[in-house]
């Protein structure tokens, strides 16, 4: 065999059973072509007798010449007479536990990988719920028994349940992927994950009046900062999520064109299109000196940290207190089908990628169609229902006349 490169490895065929081709330049490194058509490196050398094999990685993932460097290391390691790596790899392997697994995913995964919001959900599961239940357990232990007893004893909360046994399943993933797990053990895979109810709270007119008073007291008393009215209000006229407002910065506010573009939100980089109340907003709300930020918060340059305290005095008093931050997002679509606008339409002032994303408001889409088909109907049926009564009243009149005293 030639030595392994792209051209070479990609030319392998795939064969019923698996099998391994060992490059020429580099005794000892090799690859095995699996017979759903994976390729995994590895090295391969012998040490006090035995023949010991130690996995690098999957092909495409990890290029050849990256494979190649770290082969080279790992047999001049087991050749030069140091620490046996496939020894150390096992070490490794059989004590690793849990938590430690929760701090290498966080650390190299999660921080590189996640964004900040995401990495706040992740450390959380694995801080409250994964590790004080494993404890020290170690990681290649971990059983399909295991995970439905911490699945299960989360059964209160099914929302958490499921985020901590996703969280779970991707470590269970890296783990096989770090070594620490045989292939295809995952034992998270096999556990179904509870129903989730869709939380859907949208706010009536009569309800956005009280909140839109609420605001205006806590602004002028000043109970309130006049970022924090601000951010209730944008959130309510936009549509954004809480995240997009918050860190929201003068630099992508177009009020000319009325748009905020946002170089970075759940699903990226879009552009949020502005109605005039939202435009006035901004055009009024002070900028402060040497702050980036729309909402600016208490400490030089940084913005609001924390709206939550607020939303919950403000909701209060306007008597809304089973009202999430969140919500206001959901009461902004409602508020366009309200007014006749179709769900696709709805799903791009959302900033939505997919349409099963949208199709959630999808029952609030015939609301307009009702109230149309109400005012047809109580038209026609004042008119059928008046000539009813009249002659109803003329056949009385006549029966009346009729009749001997």
């Amino acid at each position: 065999m030639p030595k392994l490169t792209i051209r070479t490895i990609e030319a392998l065929e795939t064969r019923p059973s698996n099998y391994i081709v060992f490059d020429d330049q580099l005794p000892g490194f090799g690859i095995r072509v699996m017979p759903s058509g994976r390729r995994f490196f590895l090295v391969q050398y012998r040490r006090h007798g035995r023949t010991r094999r130690i996995m690098i990685g999957q092909y495409g993932p990890i290029t050849a010449e990256v494979a190649r460097q770290q082969a080279m290391s790992l047999l001049g390691q087991a050749r030069g007479g140091g620490d046996d790596p496939a020894a150390v790899r096992d070490a490794i392997r059989q004590s690793t536990t849990l938590p430690q697994l929760g701090e290498r995913f966080l650390k190299e995964h999660v921080a590189v990988r996640c964004k900040p919001t995401t990495q706040a959900e992740y450390e959380r599961s694995v801080r409250l719920f994964i590790n004080p239940f494993f404890g020290s357990q170690r990681v290649r232990s971990v059983t399909e028994a295991d995970v439905a007893e911490l699945h299960g004893g989360l059964s209160h909360i099914p929302y958490q349940a499921n985020r901590t046994l996703g969280v779970l399943s991707k470590m269970m993933n890296l783990a096989e992927t770090w070594g620490l797990r045989d292939r295809h053990t995952n034992p998270c895979d096999a556990i179904e994950r509870y129903p989730e109810k869709k939380r859907e709270r949208f706010l009536s007119l009569a309800e956005v009046q009280a909140l839109g008073t609420a605001l205006a007291d806590g602004e002028a008393t000043g109970g309130e900062s006049i970022y924090t009215v601000a951010a209730f209000r944008l959130l309510l006229l936009t549509g954004c999520r809480l995240s997009e407002i918050q860190t929201l910065q003068w630099a992508h506010v177009h009020l000319a064109e009325a748009e905020l573009r946002l170089p970075d939100s759940k699903t990226g980089a879009k552009t949020v299109h502005l109605g005039n109340v939202a435009v006035d907003l901004l055009h009024v709300l002070p900028h402060v000196k040497d702050n980036p930020y729309v909402i600016a918060g208490a400490k030089k340059g940084e913005h609001l940290t924390d709206l939550q305290k607020p939303w919950r005095r403000i909701r209060k008093a306007a008597g809304l207190e089973d009202v999430r931050i969140h919500d206001l997002r959901h009461s902004f679509a409602s508020g366009g089908l309200a007014v006749g606008e179709g769900l696709p339409m709805i799903g791009k002032l959302l900033g939505h990628t997919q349409v099963q994303t949208t199709a959630r408001y999808a029952h609030l889409a015939a609301d307009p169609i009702k109230a149309a088909a109400d005012r047809i109907s109580a038209r026609l049926g004042a008119a059928l229902y008046q000539k009813a009564a009249s002659t109803t009243h003329r056949q009385a009149v006549n029966q009346t006349i009729s009749t001997p005293p």
